[in-house]
């Protein structure tokens, strides 16, 4: 993974850890459930977007090497991941 990729999936991932904790609370303080339920959806939307950040880093990168290497088994291997990956999104 790109270094600026890591970085900025670190720095979102530090921001979903302070909203799951802060769900936590909501909980623990009986606050209402559409305003936690609001939350948990705001949370996934957020760890969707690193999915979709390292989804895009791991095609441009990995699978891209496997297409310009040139070895068909790699290729087939790298696209059925992909494959298998995007199948399971949002299940």
């Amino acid at each position: 993974m790109r270094n600026d990729i890591k970085a900025s999936c670190q720095k979102r991932l530090n921001r979903i850890e302070g909203q799951v904790r802060g769900l936590a609370k909501m909980v623990n303080e009986d606050r209402y459930c559409i305003d936690i339920v609001t939350q948990i959806s705001a949370v996934r939307a957020a760890l969707r977007r690193v999915e979709e950040e390292i989804l895009k880093d791991h095609v441009a990168h990995c699978v891209e090497h496997a297409i310009n290497s040139g070895d068909k088994a790699d290729q087939r291997r790298k696209i059925a991941e992909l494959m298998d990956v995007v199948g399971r999104v949002d299940r």
